[in-house]
């Protein structure tokens, strides 16, 4: 019987058999892992957060304290009381403001009602100060449990509570998923959960400790889509790590890595000794760096070697590279096997603040770019920002373009903040981490709000109808043009075509393409190298991108600094005559 969802030796190897009492020693080197963390229990009501939470917290000579008896003080009054009185909405409002205030100095030990966990803002609390364990628990024994004391369960006030607790459990299961650390809280006794929580706890210390030459915190972002959430890790040196998270998050599974040629020979050795130390036995598919390598012919190489590795359903892609590998090793992944699940490890900024977040995946057509794929969300997403130091300056540039995209979109004081802090983001500093993190959680609540690019989300496609057009007319060569250097030309055209439609201000344009300018981006089609075609040839690529739909033009235009709308029926005759201008064309 698996007791925990990491990879560990059993309880009574580490610690002695049947011994509760882990010794001072091994009892200081955990709080030294720990530092300032605090280790959080959530789960289930009755799968014993608070007697497990007690234990480990006498074994680590840490303070314990309980939310839900912290609520019952704050409000006054029993839970039953304040859902009674004052309502559900009322008592998680209140356990919101209890679990930030108990987060907020630590090391202790803390035990979460069943529903505090499922609150994504208190998640992205827990994920930055502390260490998150799911005590996993079937439906049955946790009714046998609470019903020792039903009155004091609010929810469980109705006819069937096992049904109830059914409907409970597996709803809040993907959420509790997203915990660090599984642990399996069943027949046996509490001194043997609390041997296997500790054992857990102290593994999992060891495997993600952070390199000793990075300062860096790792911050983890969570994306809401219900069953299918997942995290985002972003921080310094987590490649080396990467294993032990892929065993925790899909202990049995096989993986296939899909990376490029370049990619390959600087970080695939390093990602599959990790999978080799969590014991994930792995095959690694090499394509040809490019862009050229998100065709239909490589494609169709890729999903024949999963095929060839036999790969099943409950194995993993793994996505090593930029935002090609992501759209590629993602797309084939999506249809191996009718959908295997994968894992984004992104190693350019492109790819870390934008492509690897969101499930958009696929291959470009002769017709244009992105015109064949499907929406297949990632189960994680690693980025190490370590990674990023061994791109070129180019490629760097061109990632941070996505960045600024998010300002722009509708955050301006994001804007002005990269204004500011561009010159330490391009050096490396703490300022880069906090804009991949911002940029990360930007996409993430937009793709939680629209999934699949029915509303809100196309704002993420400022820049991208004009970006995707030049691409396209350049034939995709990477040479003349990459895909951020197109999305920053896009920017400006749209801001600059928004001025021309009288929505946006001079002032605004020369911000934007100053600010894009001074971080060595091109911000005219006159910087592209080599000829352009025709005014008309680019307009029939726009009519052909994916943001059109029946035929009409649509662009993401703004009306100021950070004020981006989606504009539907952009007349086609006013496009073509703002691009002639532009190349300086008759229309």
């Amino acid at each position: 019987m698996q007791r925990a969802n990491t990879s560990i030796l059993p309880a009574a190897t580490i610690f002695g058999k049947h011994s509760l009492n882990i010794g001072k020693i091994r009892a200081r080197a955990i709080r030294d892992l720990l530092g300032r963390r605090h280790v959080v229990f959530v789960g289930m009501m009755g799968c014993g957060k608070s007697a497990i939470g007690r234990l480990v917290a006498e074994e680590l000579n840490l303070p314990f304290a309980d939310s839900d008896a912290e609520v019952v003080v704050a409000a006054g009054m029993s839970i039953p009381e304040i859902f009674e009185k004052l309502g559900e909405d009322h008592f998680r409002s209140g356990e919101k403001r209890v679990v930030s205030r108990l987060l907020a100095n630590g090391p202790s030990v803390l035990s979460l009602g069943g529903g505090a966990f499922v609150s994504n803002e208190t998640r992205e609390q827990i994920a930055r100060h502390a260490i998150s364990i799911w005590l996993t628990a079937d439906a049955d024994l946790l009714l046998s449990r609470v019903m020792r004391r039903p009155k004091s369960r609010p929810l469980l006030q109705v006819a069937d509570p096992r049904a109830k607790i059914v409907e409970l459990l597996e709803a809040r299961k993907p959420i509790y998923g997203l915990a660090n650390i599984h642990v399996e809280s069943s027949q046996i006794s509490k001194s043997q959960t609390c041997d296997d929580v500790l054992a857990s706890l102290e593994q999992w210390l060891i495997a993600n400790r952070a390199p000793a030459s990075s300062g860096a915190e790792m911050r983890t972002l969570g994306v809401d889509l219900g069953q299918r959430s997942y995290q985002i890790h972003v921080g310094e040196g987590l490649l080396s790590g990467a294993g032990h998270r892929i065993k925790a998050l899909r202990p049995g599974a096989r993986v296939a890595i899909v990376t490029d040629a370049n990619v390959g020979v600087l970080y695939g050795s390093a990602l599959g000794h990790s999978l080799e130390a969590a014991g994930i036995a792995h095959v690694t598919i090499t394509v040809p760096a490019g862009e050229a390598s998100k065709s239909m012919a490589v494609f169709s190489q890729v999903v024949s070697q999963l095929l060839e590795a036999k790969l099943e359903r409950n194995d993993l892609v793994v996505a090593l590279g930029g935002g090609v590998i992501g759209d590629l090793a993602g797309f084939a992944a999506s249809v191996t096997r009718r959908g295997i699940d994968f894992v984004q490890l992104p190693t350019t900024l492109l790819a870390q603040v934008d492509s690897s977040v969101g499930g958009k995946t696929g291959i470009n057509a002769p017709q244009g770019k992105n015109l064949v794929g499907a929406f297949h969300q990632p189960v994680m997403v690693i980025a190490d920002t370590a990674l990023l130091k061994t791109l070129a300056p180019r490629e760097f540039r061109a990632g941070y373009a996505e960045i600024v995209k998010y300002g722009l979109v509708d955050k301006p004081d994001f804007f002005h903040w990269l204004e500011e802090n561009r010159e330490e983001i391009f050096a490396f500093g703490p300022a880069l981490a906090n804009a991949i993190a911002t940029s990360c959680r930007a996409k993430a609540d937009v793709v939680a709000a629209d999934e699949t690019e029915t509303g809100a989300r196309a704002l993420l496609n400022l820049g991208h109808t004009f970006g995707h057009a030049l691409e396209a007319a350049t034939n995709f060569d990477s040479t003349r043009l990459v895909h951020g250097e197109g999305v920053s030309i896009g920017m400006v055209l749209a801001h600059e075509f928004s001025n021309r439609m009288n929505l946006c201000d001079t002032e605004t344009v020369e911000a934007v393409r100053t600010h894009l300018s001074q971080a060595g981006l091109p911000t005219d089609m006159s910087a592209i190298p080599g000829a352009m075609p025709p005014a008309g040839e680019l307009l029939r690529y726009i009519a052909q991108d994916k943001k059109v739909k029946r035929g009409k033009l649509s662009f993401i235009l703004t009306t100021g600094l950070g004020q981006a709308y989606i504009a539907d029926d952009v007349a086609p005759a006013q496009v073509l005559s703002f691009l002639a201008d532009k190349l300086g064309q008759s229309a």
